[in-house]
């Protein structure tokens, strides 16, 4: 068996350990919001059209923010593989600090969400559902920022499968507070809420994950040589603070870019009407479910690069990450296509509603490209932040996903100037764009990567 060959499957054998507790702990968190789709589908268009705003709003907040904390992953990462267990405790205590001070900012912009309702221009009945669902969410956003740092903390040293058991106890307390919210409960005298009451929901669940976390945290002796309790949380220090702060505000910007090229979308649909907007709605829960694969694979990678190069076994971390990036994008061309050709029967689980079915069909017919495409750039940055590098993600996100996808599909999907296909206007304008932007991203950021592992691979020592 070749050298080769027995590299490619040590890659596979020691990926998909990460990789798939955390697709399934993923899952189940996008299952929050798939969830609330179909129950708010068959509650009513009006609070499915504010499911859909709110959710962009919410995610604009939320996913530039996690990105900041996330970069505790990679940090800890390299600290774990340099035998560093008591830093890498001392690293969670300052990334508390910043996650206390995000949350402050973050409920304060969902408690008054002016500026993204006044993107949406949604009705006024529309408008006053979102404003309900954002004040439910201000108050679960500091449990989902918490709780961020509880899974990057683990992802880096190897543990996803207790975040994973921890987010599927919280799937499974939101399902029936969720139902039970959405269309009430006569018999104890519980009105339907319809989509301010998913918000609650998720509130309620997302603080019982913290709590739950806290107390795995404290109870199990894996994390005794962490240090992280004992001697209450550390004062803010200037050092630690400043390596989280370096590494995760462009990180957080690169996802926040990621993240509004295609919030945005939903709030620019939104003044297409209530039947655009649903259709979209539906075509971006499917695919962020299919997401979920690479953003493990991605995880996964990240993690074992991190720890690699914490070692000092460069060369053994540039072969992990390339093999990361291959793997992905094997999976996600073939799930790509597979959900293309079912797409219509797929489609038909979320709604029976006809109008929405046929806004959303177009919209998916897109995936194969836009998921195939959406692997690449999501795997590549991933391994890329293990190497602690951030900005170009940055500027290749912008350039791509604010210039070609967004400005793309408001050009298209508005017809200005007068000359886009009519095939193209409304909201397939915006899906084409996006999956324009999204094979430049995913271009752009496998170039970057190739030319980082061959830097790499060539200044490492050998053996």
């Amino acid at each position: 068996m070749s050298a080769a060959t027995l590299g490619w499957r040590d890659s596979a054998r020691r990926i998909a350990p990460l990789a798939w507790p955390v697709f399934v702990g993923q899952v189940s968190v996008l299952a929050f919001g798939t969830i609330d789709t179909v129950f708010v589908a068959r509650f009513a268009a009006g609070d499915l059209a504010a499911l859909a705003v709110g959710a962009a709003a919410y995610i604009t907040v939320f996913i530039g923010f996690m990105g900041v904390l996330v970069a505790l992953s990679p940090i800890v990462g390299q600290l774990q593989g340099a035998g560093k267990k008591a830093e890498a405790g001392q690293q969670l205590h300052q990334a508390l600090w910043v996650a206390l001070g995000l949350a402050a900012v973050g409920c304060t912009l969902l408690a008054f969400p002016e500026p993204f309702l006044a993107l949406a221009q949604t009705s006024p009945e529309v408008e006053e559902r979102v404003r309900g669902y954002l004040m439910a969410l201000a108050f679960s956003l500091p449990a989902s920022l918490l709780f961020t740092l509880f899974r990057a903390f683990n992802t880096a040293v190897s543990r996803p499968k207790v975040v994973m058991a921890i987010q599927l106890g919280g799937l499974a307390a939101k399902v029936p507070l969720s139902a039970m919210l959405v269309f009430g409960v006569p018999a104890l005298g519980l009105p339907p809420m319809g989509v301010v009451g998913c918000g609650i929901a998720t509130a309620l669940a997302m603080w019982a994950q913290v709590l739950l976390a806290w107390r795995v945290m404290r109870r199990d002796a894996f994390y005794a040589p962490y240090q992280i309790w004992g001697r209450g949380l550390d004062r803010p220090a200037r050092a630690p603070l400043l390596a989280q702060l370096k590494l995760g505000v462009p990180l957080g910007a690169s996802i926040l870019v990621e993240a509004t090229g295609f919030a945005f979308m939903a709030l620019f649909i939104a003044r297409l009407g209530t039947t655009a907007v649903a259709g979209h709605q539906l075509a971006v829960n499917l695919v962020s479910l299919l997401f979920m694969v690479p953003l493990a694979i991605g995880n996964a990678g990240s993690t074992l690069v991190a720890q690699a190069i914490g070692a000092g076994r460069h060369h053994e971390a540039a072969r992990l990450g390339w093999h990361s990036l291959l793997i992905g994008l094997v999976i996600a061309t073939l799930m790509g296509l597979a959900v293309f050709v079912l797409r219509r029967p797929v489609l038909g689980l979320y709604t029976n509603d006809a109008a929405v079915l046929a806004a959303a069909l177009p919209l998916v017919a897109w995936l194969a490209v836009f998921h195939t495409a959406d692997a690449a750039q999501t795997i590549a940055a991933f391994v890329l932040r293990a190497y602690k590098i951030t900005l170009v993600s940055v500027l290749i996100y912008v350039a791509a996903l604010w210039g070609v996808g967004l400005g793309g599909g408001y050009w298209l999907a508005f017809n200005v100037g007068g000359i886009t296909p009519t095939a193209l206007r409304g909201a397939p304008g915006y899906w084409f764009a996006s999956t324009a932007g999204l094979v430049v991203a995913g271009v752009a950021l496998t170039a970057v990567l190739a030319v980082v592992l061959r830097r790499r691979r060539a200044s490492a020592p050998a053996g």
